[in-house]
């Protein structure tokens, strides 16, 4: 269960992400409530992922998948830069939270 946790964690701070750049634009309430309730519940869900799975390597594939997703999300919905290289080491990161998943176990 902290496993699923920590990616809600994740999903949950690409959403926090995504209301920076969006209060940036708009400057409204509902922006920065997003971006409160994005940012609140990655924080709770990687505060219960961290019960259980060790700190470093919570944090680490909590950081993995914001920064990757966010990423992703900028190409995707914000006409950012699509190079194959950027694409390969946003794979890389990726491929590490995963590796770390592997050789982790729970206590």
């Amino acid at each position: 269960m902290s496993w699923i946790y920590l990616i809600l964690a994740g999903i949950f701070e690409m959403t926090g992400v995504v209301m920076i750049n969006r209060l940036h634009t708009h400057r409204n309430f509902t922006s920065l409530f997003y971006l409160l309730i994005g940012f609140g519940a990655s924080f709770l869900f990687l505060s219960l992922a961290m019960k259980t799975l060790p700190m470093g390597t919570a944090y680490a594939i909590w950081t993995g998948i914001g920064a990757s997703g966010g990423a992703m999300l900028g190409m995707i919905f914000y006409g950012e830069e699509k190079s194959s290289m950027r694409i390969l080491f946003i794979f890389m990161v990726l491929g590490s939270a995963v590796g770390l998943k592997f050789i982790t176990g729970e206590s």
